[in-house]
This record gives structure tokens, C-alpha cells and sequence, in this order.
């Protein structure tokens, strides 16, 4: 996941989870651009080597908590698919909230890693979606879901058939996309808090991962893998942090 404000609201907002900036050192997923350098590449990104909550993480031994139902409030919006270079990355214009201790943080967009950035018990999933959401205090909140192959997803046939080919390409939804349709059934959830997962690996960041996978097609995942083969930072040390599951 990653960020910065477009004219310089969203834009640079949701930029943090694709880092549109222009003037930024070009990061990837391999050799001598890949993670294991990211820290090194310019001042801004020293987080990534030197935070101790760094994102993703290996989730293993979650304290049962009683922890609140997600109070998830997705609204119909309308919606741009866009090829940021890293990853497809869906931008909505109004597409509702996420309370968390009473506090709404309003969804900006959603994008996806193949494969899963989060481990549950050491185990990836075929690709995850990050839905991430900004509160007023310009504070970050993130819900991953899983995703795992099986039947075609029919809530991403829009988002798959438009996916631009190529880095900069932006594609227009109607105004009817709504996020609330990527959800599972049953939400249960683990809780921590880390950090984005691309440079510049702020921390401070409120993580929510959903337990049950949502299936998507061999085909969907083929597709966007043509894309994006292997778009996922590896897992960070935990670092004793506490990790809470209802």
C-alpha cells in the first residue's frame, strides 16, 4: 500500500499507494530497485529500513480480542481505473466511510498485490486488495481482503475488463461502483498497526485484514499478473507488536 495529495487533494492522497510523484527515485519489486533497497534510495525512504512497524507482516499468534464489528459504510461512487506503474489502483470519488472509534475515514481508493503482501500463518493468498481510507486528520486506515482463486468475481468484472495496459492509462467506471460489493460475507478481522507497504513506508497506519478470502477466476488473477507478475513487498519482523483477531 502507498501515498501523497489531485490538484493536489486526491491525487497527492492517494499517490502514497502508488507514488505518482514524478520527481521520486524509481522503486520496484526486483533487483537493484527492489525493496531491499528502497531505504537507501532517497532521504524520505529511510523509513523503510528503519521503522520498527513496517507492513506487511506474517500474521501469527493474534490475541482473541473483543474487538468492535467493522463499522463499514461504502456508498455507490463514481470511479477511474488507473495504471500507476506499480500496481492497478481504482481511485472513487465519494465511495463512503470506514468509522473506527467513531472516527469516519473516508474511502479514496482501492488497488491490488499479486500475491498476497500479508501472510496469515505463513500462508500468501493468490492476490489481496487494499482499501484505503483518509480521516480528516490526514491519518490512514486500510482494510486488506484476500483474494483466492476459484469463481470469477463478478463485483471486479468492471475493473479487470479496464485495466489499463500500460503505466499513466486511466479508464473511466460508471457511477455505480460500489466497494461494498468487494467485501466477504463473514468479517471477522486482524488488527494492527503498520505501515504502507511502497516507499516512503509511513507508519502510523491502522490495519484491518479480513479472515475470509473472496474467490476470484484463474483468469482474472492471469490477467492482471500479465501486468503485474509480482507486485509485494516481503514480510516485515513483527517486532512484538500486538496483533488483536475477534
Amino acid at each position: 500500500m502507498n501515498m501523497r495529495t489531485p490538484a493536489l487533494g486526491l491525487l497527492l492522497t492517494v499517490a502514497f499507494f502508488a507514488q505518482a510523484a514524478t520527481h521520486a527515485p524509481h522503486w520496484g519489486y526486483g533487483g537493484e530497485h527492489g525493496p531491499q533497497k528502497w531505504g537507501d534510495m532517497e532521504a524520505d525512504f529511510a523509513t523503510c529500513k528503519l521503522g520498527k512497524l513496517q507492513s506487511p507482516i506474517d500474521i501469527r499468534g493474534a490475541t482473541k480480542s473483543a474487538l468492535p464489528a467493522l463499522d463499514i459504510q461504502y456508498a455507490k461512487s463514481s470511479a477511474d481505473v488507473v495504471n500507476n506503474g506499480h500496481t492497478i489502483q481504482v481511485n472513487l470519488a465519494d465511495g463512503g466511510v470506514l468509522n473506527l472509534d467513531g472516527v469516519p475515514y473516508k474511502l479514496v481508493q482501492f488497488h491490488f498485490h499479486a500475491p498476497s503482501e500479508e501472510k496469515i500463518d505463513g500462508k500468501a493468498n493468490s492476490m489481496v486488495i487494499h482499501l484505503v481510507h483518509q480521516n480528516a486528520d490526514k491519518k490512514l486506515a486500510v482494510v486488506a481482503v484476500l483474494l483466492t482463486e476459484g469463481k470469477g468475481n463478478v463485483a471486479l468484472d468492471s475493473v479487470f475488463k479496464n485495466m489499463p495496459q500500460h503505466e499513466g492509462g486511466k479508464k473511466k467506471l460508471g457511477a455505480s461502483f460500489n466497494a461494498a460489493d468487494l467485501l466477504p460475507a463473514e468479517r471477522g478481522y486482524f488488527r494492527y498497526v503498520g505501515s504502507l507497504t511502497t516507499p516512503p513506508c509511513s507508519e502510523g497506519v491502522r490495519w484491518q485484514v479480513l479472515k475470509q478470502p473472496v474467490e476470484v477466476s484463474k483468469a482474472q488473477v492471469a490477467a492482471f499478473r500479465k501486468l503485474y507478475s509480482m507486485n509485494a513487498r516481503p514480510v516485515q519482523p513483527s517486532n512484538d507488536r500486538k496483533i488483536e483477531e475477534n
